[in-house]
């Protein structure tokens, strides 16, 4: 249920805190789309939090003795971060309940992991956690691709993209055959509290969904568009750029389900998502030494389909195109 709904509203990208809980000099890519939007989320969660990072690309934010976080972290394998979490959750109940310390220093525990963990391999303990009604923030920066270890594939990795592992050759030019998996209808299959999609392009967006989700006791999903300039093949000041036609394209819809009810929080303007792949190396495969076609049209006609139930497309003949569509919910 709902705890609290005197929450604050994030109108205008003014209304974002200028205070940092991360502080710069990571190790971390330049350029990351992940870094990025867990910066913008801090800023709402605040200091009160501790993260139980699963093994990933955001291990290298803390390396001992250094650490750039103003709040606790913690260390995890990449299968059982959501059982850490348990176990901090369940430790912080007990020194509350015993008067070891006030509820005003009671912290937010969130998981933070990446696609490989998220849709692989801590699947199972995520799952168990959502059941037990683990009251946590799952936060997955999403690369879509086991991004620390090469860039291989993961089940994350979009259809017709490259990865270390998914080289396109002569016999199967596509590279990446298989779909994405949909995490977000995974999650929505538990009924959790509150679930959303979010992206460092959108940080009002992002903001005003972790400031609604506070309002929440129980799991609460977030899975962050995370461009990633070295794996997806394009230069660091491009990220905001990608993860911005990302969205405008239709292939990152930005929505939420608050115990399992869905919303689209934007509606996007549909630009053909050409313009989003020919501007990443991982699908230049696409393009050059000759251009396919019928992958690009399978890739678009993906999209249109995730759309049509929800947006009326009877006045434009082609869905891909940059023109608005009207709403239909």
């Amino acid at each position: 249920m709902v705890e609290n709904m005197q929450v604050k509203t994030y109108k205008n990208i003014k209304d974002i805190s200028k205070e940092e809980f991360i502080m710069p000099g990571t190790a971390m890519c330049a350029g990351c789309g992940g870094l990025l939007a867990l910066r913008l989320a801090y800023k709402v969660l605040g200091k009160n939090v501790v993260i139980v990072n699963a093994a990933g690309c955001f291990t290298l934010l803390s390396c001992y003795p250094y650490t750039p976080f103003k709040a606790s972290w913690i260390y995890t394998a990449m299968a059982c971060a959501p059982a850490g979490a348990q176990g901090i959750r369940d430790a912080l109940d007990v020194l509350i309940e015993k008067g070891r310390i006030s509820k005003d220093e009671d912290l937010k525990v969130i998981v933070l992991t990446g696609d490989g963990a998220a849709y692989d391999i801590g699947l199972q303990s995520t799952s168990g956690a959502i059941h037990r009604t683990l009251d946590f923030y799952y936060f997955c920066y999403d690369n879509e691709a086991f991004g620390n270890t090469g860039f291989q594939m993961s089940s994350a990795s979009p259809y017709g993209s490259k990865t270390g592992t998914t080289l396109p050759t002569g016999k199967y030019p596509v590279a990446t055959e298989q779909k994405k998996k949909n995490l977000f209808e995974i999650w929505r299959a538990h009924k959790p509290p509150y679930l959303a999609t979010v992206s460092p392009s959108h940080p009002v967006d992002l903001s005003q969904k972790f400031q609604k989700a506070s309002g929440f006791k129980g799991p609460k999903l977030f899975i962050v568009l995370s461009p990633c300039p070295p794996g997806w093949g394009y230069g660091a000041s491009r990220s905001a750029r990608i993860a911005k036609l990302a969205v405008e394209c239709g292939i990152w819809p930005l929505k939420e389900a608050i115990y399992g009810e869905l919303k689209h929080t934007y509606i996007p303007k549909f630009k053909p998502v050409e313009e989003y792949l020919a501007l990443q190396g991982r699908y230049d495969h696409l393009f050059k030494p000759m251009k396919q076609d019928k992958i690009i049209r399978q890739i678009q006609e993906d999209v249109n389909q995730y759309w049509k139930p929800y947006v009326d497309t009877s006045h434009h003949k082609d869905f891909g195109s940059s023109e608005p569509t009207t709403v239909s919910f």
